[in-house]
Formats: structure tokens, sequence, C-alpha cells
């Protein structure tokens, strides 16, 4: 039975019951009266007992929502950690990439000067020795037309 509703019956019989002339007090049905009496002890332990309960099932289900969104939390934390470290790596690695590309531009270019340094002085080289060479034929040539200028002469 509910411990309201034996309230109430206690307030009904309060009301049904008698006054005494020029007093305060009332007449009650003593009968009734520790009737609802002994209805109330037998359902207060019960209500209270009801209570305990609920107040234990509130807080197992608070401790058990507390335990949710700490673990709700923390894995937000770690995918949040993942995303930061995944970013980080990823600028790590492109940081690296352009100083890589920046270093084999630099190579490349340091590269292609000392191949043109290395094509100017071959041929130089080769223009020096060719310049020696056309100037040996000059000089042969010139030597053979002497030497026929010369057979030619006493004739």
């Amino acid at each position: 039975m509910d411990i309201l509703h034996l309230v109430d019956r206690l307030e009904e019989l309060f009301n049904e019951s008698k006054p005494i002339w020029f007093t305060h007090s009332i007449i009650v049905d003593e009968d009734r009266m520790f009737d609802l009496i002994d209805q109330m002890r037998i359902t207060i332990p019960d209500e209270i007992k009801k209570s305990q309960q609920l107040l234990a099932q509130r807080d197992r289900i608070m401790a058990r929502a507390n335990e949710e969104a700490d673990h709700t939390i923390a894995l937000a934390r770690e995918k949040a950690e993942k995303l930061v470290e995944n970013d980080q790596i990823t600028q790590s690695a492109q940081l690296r990439a352009e100083q890589i590309i920046a270093q084999a531009r630099a190579e490349s270019e340091r590269t292609k000067q000392e191949a043109d340094e290395y094509v100017l002085q071959t041929l130089t080289t080769l223009q020096v020795e060719l310049e020696k060479v056309l100037s040996q034929v000059k000089n042969g040539i010139m030597a053979l037309q002497a030497e026929k200028n010369q057979t030619k002469s006493p004739d």
C-alpha cells in the first residue's frame, strides 16, 4: 500500500472524528487509528526500502554513465592525439620532402654547372689542339708549296 494513501486515510479519519465542545480535541475511532498506524509501520519500511533501492539504482546508473562518459572522453582524446600525431607526422614528412627536393635541385644545378665547365674546358682544349693541327697542316701545305715552287724554278 502507498504511504500517501495511508496519510490520506489518516486525514480522513481525523476529519470524520467528532469534536469535543469548547476544546481543540476530537474523539477518534481507536481501532481505526491503530489499524492505520500498523499499516503505516508496515508500509513505511517498504517505502524506505524502495527509496533506498531507487537511490542505489540511481547511483549505479550515474556510476555507469560516468564510466561511459570517461571512456568516451578517453576515446575522443586518443583519436584527437592520433589526428594531431598524424598531422605532425604529415607536416614533418612534408618538410623533409621539401628539403630533399631543394637539395636535389641544388645538386642538379651544381652538376649542370660542373658539366658546363667540363664541356667548355674540353671544347677549349679541343680548339687549342685543332688550332695546333691546323697550324701544322698550314705549315705542311706551305712547306709543300715552297718545295713545289723550288722544283719548278730551275726549268
